[in-house]
């Protein structure tokens, strides 16, 4: 493909990604074949939206040299590796999409999935965790795409997914979550009444001490605080930008609760967020429903999956001074 239109297209299929919801803030990250030797990927932790042809790299196949007035995505490492793998793929996708992840936390070993999907997918298949743009996830995903893998679900992570093109690869994306959701277990049920007035009145008075906060009320995290079940770190975003726990605490501590954490679940109410900026908080907000479809989920297959205390603390710092940062 022609460079100019390669690095075009890259930035458009970023935007395309966030209107999907199949990934939030700078997550994730695109890639695609420029020839023989070379591809071009997204930059390392810069915001989709921001995102100009100029800042997208060039990278060798073989050395893993790069080109280019910003740092490559830290997942490099499972691109190239696609690439090498299966000499027909051309683009490819890693998102943070929600269901796919969940999933992907505690296998499928008798998935609903229909012949046709399957072959669409091109072969489905999980990889063991490992901390992001480590040689032990790129190990995992290597042996996901030996056994023909070209959709991977990497455990407590997110999902690579690979296509001969551009619309391939968003077509699998959007399938493979259509799968995944009808796959889901647990019950989502709201097994209580959401106290609106009293959720108001909670979410005015710690507007008056954080300037940016909300109210999340989706049915997986309403699920969880009505049952007082608090949710643990399964996937790393949430362990990047949360931390590896959200608390479920009265009404009347919750306002105190937020001083030292962003989110916190409230029996009857929901989760109330805080953060530093508008653009923050609609993220943690996204994250605080997936990690609530995951614990969920997890819980029903009788599956832990928690990322370990010292990754998630590791995650949580690194996102902190470097990858937050990034973003703008």
């Amino acid at each position: 493909m022609e460079e100019s239109k390669a690095r075009k297209l890259l930035v458009n299929t970023g935007k395309k990604l966030l209107e999907a919801g199949l990934v939030a803030r700078t997550w994730g990250n695109i890639s695609c074949r420029l020839d023989a030797e070379n591809i071009l990927i997204t930059p390392s932790g810069l915001d989709y939206m921001k995102t100009k042809e100029e800042d997208i790299v060039k990278m060798n196949l073989t050395t893993g040299k790069w080109q280019g007035v910003r740092k490559p995505s830290g997942e490099r490492r499972v691109h190239i590796a696609a690439y090498q793998a299966f000499p027909d793929v051309n683009f490819v996708i890693h998102t943070h999409q929600t269901y796919a992840s969940a999933l992907g936390l505690a296998g499928f070993e008798q998935l609903d999935i229909t012949k046709e999907e399957k072959e669409a997918l091109g072969g489905i298949m999980t990889a063991d965790y490992g901390l992001p743009g480590t040689k032990k996830l790129t190990k995992a995903v290597k042996a996901a795409f030996q056994a023909g893998a070209k959709a991977v679900l990497m455990k407590n992570h997110g999902v690579l997914i690979c296509g001969n093109n551009q619309e391939e690869a968003m077509s699998k994306a959007i399938l493979l979550e259509g799968i995944c959701k009808r796959n889901i277990k647990g019950d989502f049920e709201v097994t209580q009444d959401i106290k609106s007035g009293k959720a108001e009145k909670l979410l005015d008075a710690i507007k008056e001490k954080f300037r940016y906060a909300a109210l999340v009320q989706t049915p997986a995290v309403l699920s969880c605080a009505n049952r007082r079940t608090p949710i643990y770190a399964q996937v790393d975003d949430m362990a990047q930008m949360i931390g590896r726990k959200i608390p479920v605490v009265p009404d009347n501590e919750a306002a105190q609760a937020l001083k030292r954490l962003n989110a916190v679940l409230v029996p009857g109410i929901g989760a109330v967020v805080r953060s530093e900026s508008e653009d923050d908080m609609k993220a943690i907000k996204l994250l605080v429903d997936k990690a609530a479809i995951c614990s969920i989920h997890t819980a029903a297959c009788s599956e832990k999956a928690r990322i370990g205390v010292i990754e998630a603390v590791l995650m949580k710092f690194v996102y902190k001074t470097v990858y937050s940062k990034q973003k703008g």
